[in-house]
């Protein structure tokens, strides 16, 4: 068996040509989404449910007493199981706005197929209830076997409420109320933000600036006084071509390389090489000695040899193209020298300790 050391190798250069929307590019301080939580409980899983949880129990007998049932115990028939739900509620969610919920068991329940969430509350951070949650669990697993064996698709103990929250508080926010607007960058930078503040205001003359790089304030303009939701739509149309830092992101676990298009790089010479590795599966019989106790057995064993071969010093500046100073170059010349992600990792690490590579270096 023959084994190449090789992955599978992408390099991608980032390139806006015609830029890039600024809603696409940022977000607005004070809208915001808030994450909510609570705890429940799910019925109707035949058999599949917790067993013997304290907090279970005492969860469906509060359930029941709400009801006007009073029992001393729950039965044992493993029929519910004690959930924690999380949802985010937006920054505009009115009330009657449903939302989605994710269900997760926190007892030893071995599924939530088929089961239903009763009314639950959903609080915030400030422990105040902004919704409620109910409905059938769907979930994107399963489990089936018995003590023989066992068969699980992805997690069956998490599962999905699809539209099973209703909004019950909304979330009040005076972001509109006031007469400038702060848009926040997704991607901090510092050219990116003066590029997006020139932009702004060569639509409205003098109404935006750049505070830093992760932030642009905009006055809103006299015509737009009153009419905040109105400006941001505008101003979220305009094109901004953002800068891009120059990054080369190596994966060794997937041989993935990505490198922007701002990489640059000082001719360099660089030598690799191939390295494949030859597997020679072999059998052997280990034999008892007469009248033992042991038994034939068959011993399989493999021998391997590694070959490499003699490694070529070239000069990535006289490669075709000439001078690898950008990403495509770049990704040319070393194609061109038939590296593996493991050699090309090892080369820019070097080139980047010569200090040749004028890029950020990550290796995951």
């Amino acid at each position: 068996m023959i084994f190449r050391l090789g992955f599978l190798i992408f390099f991608l250069s980032s390139c806006f040509s015609h830029g890039a929307r600024i809603k696409d590019l940022t977000d607005v301080r004070g809208f915001r989404s808030n994450q909510l939580f609570g705890y429940g409980i799910v019925t109707g899983l035949n058999g599949q449910g917790d067993s013997r949880i304290e907090y279970t129990e005492l969860g469906i007998l509060n359930a029941l007493e709400t009801l006007g049932i009073r029992a001393d115990k729950a039965d044992k028939s493993r029929n519910i199981a004690a959930v924690m739900i999380t949802a985010e509620i937006g920054p505009f969610a009115k009330e009657g706005t449903k939302l989605d919920v994710t269900v997760s068991s926190i007892g030893n329940a071995d599924s939530l197929q088929g089961g239903i969430l009763l009314q639950t509350p959903l609080k915030g951070a400030d422990g105040v209830v902004y919704a409620v949650a109910q409905g059938p669990v769907s979930i994107g697993g399963l489990t089936a076997g018995n003590g023989g064996g066992n068969i699980q698709v992805n997690h069956p103990t998490v599962g999905m409420v699809t539209n099973g929250a209703l909004v019950e508080r909304e979330i009040s926010t005076d972001a509109l109320k006031k007469d400038s607007v702060d848009l926040l960058l997704r991607s901090p930078d510092n050219l990116t933000a003066v590029k997006m503040a020139e932009a702004i205001n060569n639509f409205y003359p003098g109404s935006s600036l750049a505070v830093d790089g992760g932030v642009v304030n905009i006055r809103l303009p006299l015509e737009f006084l009153g009419q905040t939701t109105n400006f941001i739509a505008a101003v979220g149309e305009i094109d901004v071509k953002p800068d891009v830092p120059a990054k080369i992101i190596i994966n060794e676990r997937t041989g993935t390389i990505v490198a922007t298009q701002n990489v640059r790089i000082s001719p360099v010479a660089v030598s690799s090489s191939n390295v494949t590795i030859f597997l020679n599966p072999t059998t052997g019989v280990s034999q008892p000695l007469p009248f033992s106790r042991g038994a034939t057995e068959v011993i399989e064993g493999e021998n391997a040899e590694l070959i490499e071969e003699v490694g070529r010093f070239e000069s990535i500046d006289e490669l075709d193209p000439p001078g690898a100073t950008t990403v495509n170059e770049l990704a040319t010349a070393l194609n061109k020298l038939g590296l593996t992600t493991r050699e090309m990792t090892s080369i820019f690490q070097s080139i980047k300790n010569a200090g040749a590579l004028q890029a950020e270096l990550i290796i995951n």
